[in-house]
């Protein structure tokens, strides 16, 4: 049983309120600053000298980065606690957007070429390793916010501040593209980019000045990406908690955002004077704030329940009824009620599933287990876009792609929901709460 799973807890409300605050601003900031970036990057390719390839090398290295970092950072934070490497997390996120500007005023010079990629310029290497370091920070930031928050709460209390972590994770991404899309209109990338890395430092300045250590650590060993199936044999509850993390990462940043634009442009749906992509983009917004909105909004509730695994059954329905709705009626009015179901849903289930890993699990794991969990979504992140363009394109089309989405999040009930439910360990640590 975690250490944070017990009715008592070793600082008190303000304490925890302080504490809880400054991990959320850093996950809040750094997710500005990457949606500060985020507009400008797909637009770089010929600034860069860079063939497509690269360019879509450059927009993907920060995950690929992250998916290798998990398990490592999950042990470090483990080993050595929580404060120094989120804080190490946070200012190595920092070097990214300033990479970005030395990548900008760089000499255009191609120093090679590969198979598949093409020409390689300096601008475009520089990018990839900012990109690079972006990825190992927000490895340690988004597990150490995780270990954090499990540490100083608990049970009855933990499924409110996860919310909150998971609800400013959510909302600081579109809060970026905003800003970033409306600095580089009225100012340049560069200032966009500027802005990014001071957000950044800002975040880490915060975390470094009120972060306490809030554990001591442990002697573990350290993990690597190919032990995964080791880790999760030995935490099978995990392992089902991490499915459901796949499930909804592989399908809203997998399959609805790679689809998205696609599936407006085939049926023709239209808001006023948008078309495909303005549609797309007013649509993914309207899902990331139902998504944020249900988080702060309902994170509290877990905290008042038998057990928190109930909670993901209404939400494992609303993301399945939203599939469903996509699929078989394609009008734009059943498009936002669609995407308002699966946003919501998937806000309900997301930090459900967090706090209950963080019920489950021995503080002395909480960082390997965070990076399993990470790496479980960060594997559906990175599948969803390479398997959705071809199944609604070539394979199934979109009615049956969304079809067997929606088959896909209800055997998260079978797979996940009814085991947590009947798991004595998790039914034990919500019992304990009240």
């Amino acid at each position: 049983m975690s250490e944070g799973s017990t009715a008592e807890s070793d600082y008190t409300s303000g304490e925890i309120r302080t504490i809880a605050l400054a991990v959320i601003s850093g996950i809040f900031f750094g997710g500005v600053a990457t949606g500060v970036a985020f507009p400008t990057l797909p637009l770089l390719d010929e600034k860069l000298v860079i063939s497509a390839v690269m360019l879509s090398v450059i927009l993907s290295a920060n995950r690929i980065a992250r998916l290798v970092m998990n398990t490592p950072a999950g042990s470090i934070i483990d080993r050595v606690g929580a404060r120094t490497p989120m804080i190490f997390g946070l200012f190595t996120q920092a070097l990214a957007p300033f990479g970005y500007i030395a990548g900008l005023n760089a000499p255009p010079t191609v120093i090679g070429s590969l198979p598949l990629f093409g020409e390689v310029s300096l601008p475009g290497l520089i990018f990839v390793l900012s990109r690079l370091f972006w990825g190992i920070g927000s490895a340690f930031v988004f597990i150490g916010a995780f270990a954090t928050i499990t540490h100083v709460t608990t049970a009855a209390n933990r499924g409110r501040w996860v919310g909150y972590m998971r609800g400013g994770q959510s909302l600081g991404f579109p809060t970026g593209l905003i800003v970033g899309g409306v600095l580089t209109d009225i100012a340049s990338m560069r200032i966009a980019f500027f802005a990014a890395g001071v957000l950044a430092l800002l975040a880490g300045t915060i975390a470094t000045l009120v972060l306490p250590d809030v554990h001591s650590g442990a002697e573990t060993q350290s993990a690597s990406l190919r032990e995964l199936p080791s880790l999760l044999a030995g935490r099978p509850v995990v392992l089902l908690i991490g499915f459901g993390n796949f499930t909804v990462q592989f399908l809203w940043g997998g399959v609805i955002l790679s689809t998205l634009a696609r599936y407006a442009n085939v049926y023709d749906l239209e808001i006023a004077l948008l078309s495909a992509a303005g549609v797309s983009g007013v649509v993914m917004a309207l899902g990331v704030l139902t998504s944020g909105a249900t988080t702060l909004g309902t994170s509290w509730i877990s905290d008042r329940m038998s057990d928190r695994t109930l909670l993901t059954i209404p939400a494992f329905l609303s993301m399945g009824a939203g599939f469903l709705l996509i699929g078989y009626v394609p009008t734009i009015e059943a498009l936002l009620a669609a995407i308002a179901l699966i946003g919501g849903g998937m806000g309900v289930a997301a930090p459900a599933l967090m706090a209950i890993l963080g019920d489950v699990t021995p503080g002395d794991e909480l960082g390997r287990m965070g990076g399993v969990y990470n790496v479980m979504g960060d594997i559906g992140l990175s599948l969803g876009p390479l398997v959705a363009i071809p199944a609604v394109d070539g394979w199934f089309g979109y009615q049956w792609t969304y079809v067997l989405c929606a088959a896909l999040v209800a055997s998260c009930l079978l797979v996940v929901s009814l085991p947590l439910l009947r798991d004595p360990e998790v039914t034990t640590a919500a019992v304990k709460a009240d």
